[in-house]
This record gives structure tokens, C-alpha cells and sequence, in this order.
């Protein structure tokens, strides 16, 4: 069997001496593996860095088997972001929570569709960007059944000030229903809510609140860790977040 689509490269290794075994986010197909043959070679290896995008046959006997594929170049935007070591750790964050998170051969377009317009903004220089990652992250758990429930206060019903989110329910507490337990509440940035302007300490408070929900649903129940990348990326945001603090004071 046989059949054509477009991905995001989410791994690949090496598979003998000169192939790879390539993991793609297909539009139509989800994550997908197959062969490459001659991956690690000069001509194939620039293809199978995480986030490029590409244009890929799948070729198989039966639907069962790992399967080979055929690739040509859409967008590779691995390289364009060599320099940008904040930007490359948020790729390569996104492409590992993928590889983690979905089932193999399970479509889901709304997320592919999310993570090439965050690759979109990674190679613009877009400033908001890690704002559109934090987003990206909330779309995932969304996709795998896990989304949050940002609109309104789970205590009061209320649409103001929400600034908390219920680290078990997953749901916006407000400033004023939090009281004493505001503590023990993860943090709801108001660019989450809103279209608020977001700081990169934001962005973290953002992000700490989209990892207990990633650890819990997505990690802790099979062992796993967060990828090496994420973690780059929080320390790259925490180190700019205390540079724009000791501008401030």
C-alpha cells in the first residue's frame, strides 16, 4: 500500500549503518514511522532534523509493517533557527511532547495545523512566540482529552479577574475565590484568558501551570520525563524573565 501527505519531523534514529528510522506528524495519517533509506547520509540527514516539514510517500506490503518512506524538503526550519537557542529549544519541546503524547496512526489535524503556525512564528522572530507555544501546549492537552476550562470561575461562575487554575479540576478560579487557598493554585496569566501583553515571566507562570497537567495526564502515568528540550527552554526563559527584573528595578 501506498500514500502521500505532509509532516513535521518529530525523531529520527539510526537504524543500521546508513538508514534511520523517522518518526513524522502527518496531516492525514498522525504520527507515523517508517524507514529512510541512506538517512544518516550527507544528501538525507539535513531533512530528519526535529520540525522540518516535509513532503513524504509512505510505502508499505501491508499497513502493519514499519514501511519506507520517500521525503522532499516543504520547509526546514531546524536550521533557520540554529542561532536562536530559545527558539530551537521550544521545536524541539513541541516535537517531544508529540512524540510522548500521541497514539501512532491517530490524525489530528487541528493540532497539526496548530504546531506549523507556531513553526510559522519560531522562524518570523515573531516576539510573541512563546506566548503562541504556552498555546500550543494548552491545545495538546486539549487534543489528548485533557483541555483546561479557562472561561470562567469554577467557584462562582464569574468571567473577572480569573487568576488561578484548580491544579486538580483544571478549571479558572478568580483572585476573590481563591481566598486562603490561592497557594495551592496553579497561576492563570491573563494572556491566556485574554489579550493581554505577556512578559516572560508570564510565559513561565504559563508554562509551569501547562506542565502539571502534561505530568499528570501525559508523563507520570507511563514513566516519562519531559523532554530535555522543555526544560532548556524554561531555563533560556528564566534567565531573560531575571534580566527583564533587573532592567525593572
Amino acid at each position: 500500500m501506498e500514500w502521500r501527505d505532509e509532516g513535521v519531523v518529530l525523531t529520527a534514529r539510526r537504524h543500521g549503518e546508513r538508514d534511520a528510522i523517522l518518526s513524522l506528524f502527518t496531516f492525514e495519517h498522525g504520527r507515523h514511522r517508517g524507514l529512510v533509506k541512506g538517512g544518516t547520509g550527507r544528501r538525507q540527514r539535513p531533512l530528519l532534523q526535529s520540525g522540518n516539514r516535509l513532503s513524504c510517500r509512505w510505502r508499505a506490503r501491508l499497513p502493519e509493517h514499519l514501511g519506507v518512506w520517500t521525503l522532499e524538503p516543504v520547509r526546514l526550519y531546524a536550521g533557520a533557527l540554529l542561532d536562536d537557542p530559545a527558539a530551537l529549544s521550544a521545536v524541539g519541546a513541541a516535537c517531544g511532547l508529540l512524540e510522548l503524547g500521541l497514539a501512532e496512526r491517530e490524525p489530528h489535524p487541528r493540532l497539526y495545523a496548530g504546531l506549523v503556525s507556531l513553526l510559522e512564528h519560531l522562524a518570523a522572530r515573531t516576539p510573541d512566540w512563546p506566548v503562541r507555544y504556552v498555546r500550543f501546549e494548552l491545545l495538546l492537552l486539549g487534543e489528548l482529552g485533557f483541555g483546561l476550562e479557562l472561561s470562567a470561575c469554577a467557584v462562582t461562575g464569574t468571567t473577572e479577574d480569573l487568576a488561578f487554575v484548580s491544579p486538580k479540576s483544571g478549571r479558572a478560579v478568580s483572585r476573590a475565590a481563591a481566598g486562603p487557598w490561592a497557594p495551592r493554585l496553579l497561576p492563570l496569566p491573563a494572556f491566556l484568558v485574554g489579550d493581554a501583553p505577556a512578559t516572560d515571566a508570564d510565559v513561565l507562570a504559563g508554562l509551569r501551570t501547562t506542565g502539571h497537567f502534561l505530568e499528570r495526564h501525559l508523563l507520570a502515568p507511563h514513566g516519562r520525563l519531559q523532554p530535555l528540550a522543555r526544560a532548556r527552554l524554561l531555563q533560556l526563559l528564566a534567565a531573560r524573565a531575571g534580566e527583564e527584573g533587573g532592567g525593572a528595578s
